[in-house]
């Protein structure tokens, strides 16, 4: 065998180790269906978690609004029923803190729509989760309900067989360098 026929060879066998290292890689990618279903899964928390915030924020600040808003027509009414007289202020007040009421209650509504619309989405992310396991290539159940249930030993084993692919990927290197 000549130099050139042992060094095409070597060429090809690195080719062929590379091809073999990204062909694992994406099988383990794949096969990762509950790392999968988990960030989907908090992906959906985290926005629900917005949602929440941000309707709470948004309730509070209508809540306030309509309390303003309430406040200013209170005071405008109760100024008017002060010229007019003693009645006519009773009135005035009644009515300005019926507003003010009815705003605060306009206000914890909207709250509690908010919090039963973060509940909605957690079990939205809840039900995502599970379709997507359930929707795992039967090969590949097992092993996801064995994780679910040993979630450290699968840690351990996924670990191992990352550290000898990158072995196996290295080893080519070493090989070549010492023309084994």
């Amino acid at each position: 065998m000549t130099d050139e026929a042992a060094a095409d060879l070597r060429r090809q066998i690195e080719q062929t180790r590379h091809r073999l290292g990204e062909t694992v890689e994406e099988l383990a990618a794949k096969a990762d269906v509950r790392g999968r279903a988990r960030a989907r899964a908090a992906d959906l928390r985290d926005r629900a978690g917005a949602m929440t915030v941000q309707l709470r924020s948004s309730a509070a600040e209508a809540g306030r609004h309509m309390q303003e808003r309430a406040n200013r027509a209170g005071h405008a009414v109760q100024e008017r029923a002060s010229h007019a007289g003693h009645a006519t202020q009773e009135k005035a007040s009644r009515a300005g803190h019926t507003v003010q009421e009815t705003a605060l209650r306009a206000g914890h509504t909207a709250q509690e729509r908010a919090v039963h619309a973060r509940h909605d989405l957690r079990g939205k992310a809840a039900d995502a989760g599970r379709t997507a396991e359930s929707s795992a290539p039967a090969v590949f159940r097992a092993a996801v309900g064995f994780a679910r249930r040993h979630p450290w030993p699968s840690a351990i084993a996924g670990a191992a067989a990352v550290a000898l692919v990158v072995a196996g990927t290295r080893g080519g290197s070493r090989a070549k360098r010492w023309k084994c």
